[in-house]
């Protein structure tokens, strides 16, 4: 049955029925009623399957799959990225937690090794300590050359703290155990100030070397830590 034959048909029996109901309303003494002309519009907008021409029901039928098809393939593509987005999470987790592993595993082995350089460097400061000569140990000469001051500092110095010691011996006294600064008064190889103080370290400070080394280290110890750090001082004032 075609559009057009259906609609008719609804068309043909309204007006029928519109009818009927006139002459029965004559015939029983009523006024005639005037015709709904609603229903044909309702029934006219009413669209049912059997409105569509029979040739076109194939393609609105082909044309509902298709888009069950992209709805259910959007799903698909959905459900792909969502599961390529979970992958990529985890991944990347494990990778942070691999990164974080090797990170801790190498800090260890730098903290070891720090360790271990920290042991080796105090082995060889008591190593140095115990061998170190006492300013008694040393014969007395009724002079000394640079050279032979110099020896005695090595030995009576922690060899790390050597050259700092030597740095402020050379700015001081040039390494002249009987050097006199004419101003101040001060004396021997690290300038003592009066250089009587250096008699707490032997009776002979104005001629033994050894002895005003002995002093110089400990006062320098005393009061800076260390020959290194009164070089430091040193440096930055240009006294000490």
């Amino acid at each position: 049955m075609s559009r057009i034959s259906v609609r008719g048909f609804a068309v043909a029996s309204a007006t029928a029925v519109t009818t009927v109901g006139a002459v029965v309303g004559v015939a029983s003494g009523n006024a005639a009623q005037p015709a709904n002309d609603n229903f044909e519009a309702t029934a006219a907008d009413t669209t049912l399957l059997a409105d569509i021409p029979a040739g076109d029901q194939a393609q609105v039928q082909v044309s509902t799959l298709a888009e069950q098809a992209d709805v259910q393939a959007a799903a698909a593509d959905s459900l792909a990225r969502k599961s390529a987005e979970e992958d990529a999470r985890v991944q990347a987790a494990k990778s942070a937690e691999a990164k974080k592993a090797a990170a801790d595993k190498a800090e260890e082995a730098k903290k070891k090794a720090e360790k271990a350089e920290k042991e080796r460097k105090e082995a060889e400061a008591r190593a140095s300590r115990s061998s170190l000569r006492d300013a008694t140990s040393f014969a007395a000469q009724s002079s000394y050359s640079v050279a032979q001051v110099q020896a005695m500092a090595r030995q009576m110095i922690p060899a790390d703290q050597f050259q700092c010691f030597s740095n402020i011996v050379s700015h001081e006294s040039t390494w002249n155990y009987r050097a006199v600064n004419a101003s101040s008064g001060a004396y021997g190889l690290v300038q003592a100030l009066p250089g009587s103080k250096m008699s707490s370290a032997g009776a002979d400070w104005q001629t033994n070397p050894a002895t005003q080394i002995k002093w110089g280290l400990s006062y320098m110890n005393g009061r800076y830590g260390s020959p290194c750090g009164a070089w430091q001082f040193w440096s930055a004032n240009h006294w000490y």
